[in-house]
């Protein structure tokens, strides 16, 4: 997709889509407030280039030649989405006071296996354009924006939860949307095998 607005207004609607990373970005916000968060932006903008770069350049060809290694995938992030989920359902009261689950180094792993990933190498990012770096500056700049606006929609969701004295439902809340994607992520590929 060479086109720059069609290529800068597909990434912010594809960034701006609920998933796992910006789940979990929300989450942090709520939980931990914003400033506090904007920590983990950076790592959501180092997983997702090394992911594009990766799966454009390196994975394409092994997906496309071995079908069963795109479902091992699959099958592999839900599994890790199943058990970030299952850490935020565990936290309890996630506060500025009593730490966080929700590190830069998972956050990275989660967007590193973000399906979003697949749609950005495959169909959006043009990679083997002259100007691809253009494109990634362009893609990095709409991520900050995306990432920034996820955190603080979810630290206005969790002012209104700490106001109504109900900590715990924002790690829950969190965990519940993450099950879904790793129901989605693990039982896709098992639908395929039907």
């Amino acid at each position: 997709m060479t086109d720059p607005l069609l290529f800068c207004l597909s990434v912010a609607i594809v960034l701006a889509t609920p998933g796992p990373t910006n789940t979990l970005l929300a989450t942090s916000g709520a939980a931990i407030g914003w400033r506090a968060s904007l920590r983990l932006v950076p790592a959501e903008l180092a997983g997702y280039l090394i992911a594009i770069l990766l799966i454009g350049i390196l994975l394409r060809p092994l997906l496309a030649g071995w079908p069963g290694l795109d479902a091992a995938l699959k099958m592999a992030v839900g599994l890790y989405l199943a058990w970030i989920a299952w850490k935020l359902w565990q936290s309890g009261d996630m506060t500025e006071e009593t730490g966080e689950v929700i590190s830069p180094r998972r956050l990275f792993t989660a967007t590193l296996l973000n399906p979003k990933a697949l749609v950005f190498a495959h169909g959006i990012v043009p990679l083997a354009d002259p100007a691809a770096a253009l494109y990634l500056a362009g893609f990095s700049a709409i991520l900050v924006l995306t990432g920034f606006g996820w955190i603080a929609l979810g630290a206005m969701a969790g002012g209104r939860a700490r106001v109504r004295r109900r900590p715990r439902l924002i790690p829950r809340l969190g965990a519940a949307v993450l099950s879904v994607f790793s129901a989605v992520m693990i039982g896709s590929p098992l639908i395929g095998l039907v």
